[in-house]
C-alpha cells in the first residue's frame, strides 16, 4: 500500500471527530515521519483538553446533583442589566439529566461565535428554553431591577415544561411559587445557570444588531448599548434613539 502524504493526513486529523481520535492516534503514532508525529501530538493534546474540559463540565453540575431530588432543575440568567439602551432580557434553561454539551460558561468568558455555537447547540438538546424580556420603556417605568424580575417571570412563564426548582444567578425573584436557589456568579458556577446566559446573551445581542441597523449612528453592533466612550459621545452628538433608557441617560442629554 502506498504511503499517505503528510498533507492528506493532515486533512483526515482535521476531519476526524472526538470519538475517533484515539483511532487516529493509535494508526498514525508509529510513522516516524516528524511532520505525522506533529499531528498525533496535536491529536493527544486535543484528548487532554477533551477530558479537562469534561472534568469542568462535571464540576459545574455540582448543584444540578445536589438538588437532584427536588425534580426538574431550571437555571435563570439575564443580560443587559448595566446598558444604556435595549432591553433587559432573561433565559430560563432546562437541560436534560445526561447533558454532555461542552464549554458552557458564563456568557462573558465566551467569545461571540462560541456564544452563537453554544446556543444553537442549547437550544436543539434543552429539555425546554424560555425566554423573556423587558423593553426600556418599562426600565423606566418600574426600574431595572423590578424589570429584571419581570423577564426572568416571562422566561419562566414561556417554558414549555414546567419545573420543580430555579437555580438563580444571585437573586430572588419575587412574585412566584417556585422553590429558588441564588446563586452568586451561578453563570460560573451551575451548568442551567451558565446556559441560560449564554440563551439570555445571544437573544439579546441579536437583538441590538438588529437595532443597529435601525439607528446605525448609535453603534449598537460593536457595545450592544454599553456605555462605551464612542456610544455616550453619539448620545451627545444626536439625542437618545427611540430606544435609549432616559432613565439611564440622564447625566448626558439635557431634557
Amino acid at each position: 500500500m502506498e504511503e499517505k502524504k503528510i498533507n492528506q493526513i493532515r486533512a483526515e486529523w482535521k476531519e476526524t471527530q472526538e470519538e475517533n481520535m484515539f483511532a487516529f492516534i493509535e494508526t498514525y503514532k508509529e510513522d516516524t515521519r516528524a511532520g505525522v508525529q506533529k499531528l498525533v501530538g496535536q491529536a493527544e493534546k486535543r484528548l487532554r483538553e477533551l477530558a479537562a474540559e469534561r472534568e469542568r463540565i462535571e464540576g459545574l453540575k455540582r448543584y444540578e446533583r445536589e438538588y437532584a431530588a427536588c425534580g426538574i432543575i431550571c437555571g435563570i440568567d439575564e443580560a443587559g442589566r448595566g446598558p444604556l439602551a435595549g432591553p433587559v432580557v432573561a433565559g430560563a434553561v432546562i437541560l436534560p439529566e445526561e447533558c454532555d454539551i461542552l464549554y458552557i460558561n458564563d456568557s462573558k468568558k465566551l467569545s461571540a461565535a462560541k456564544r452563537e455555537a453554544l446556543y444553537e447547540i442549547i437550544m436543539e438538546k434543552a429539555a425546554a428554553v424560555g425566554v423573556g424580556m423587558a423593553d426600556h420603556r418599562r426600565i423606566d417605568e418600574i426600574n431595572i431591577l423590578q424589570a429584571t424580575y419581570e423577564a426572568m417571570r416571562k422566561a419562566i412563564s414561556n417554558l414549555n415544561v414546567k419545573p420543580d426548582i430555579l437555580l438563580n444567578d444571585a437573586v430572588t425573584i419575587p412574585g412566584i411559587l417556585y422553590r429558588q436557589v441564588p446563586i452568586i456568579k451561578g453563570d460560573a458556577k451551575s451548568i442551567s445557570i451558565g446556559a441560560a446566559s449564554i440563551i439570555a446573551k445571544v437573544t439579546r445581542d441579536r437583538l441590538m444588531m438588529e437595532y443597529d441597523r435601525a439607528y446605525p449612528e448609535y453603534g449598537f453592533a460593536s457595545h450592544k448599548g454599553y456605555g462605551s466612550a464612542d456610544h455616550i459621545e453619539a448620545i451627545k452628538k444626536y439625542g437618545p434613539s427611540p430606544i435609549h433608557r432616559r432613565s439611564f441617560i440622564k447625566n448626558f442629554v439635557r431634557n
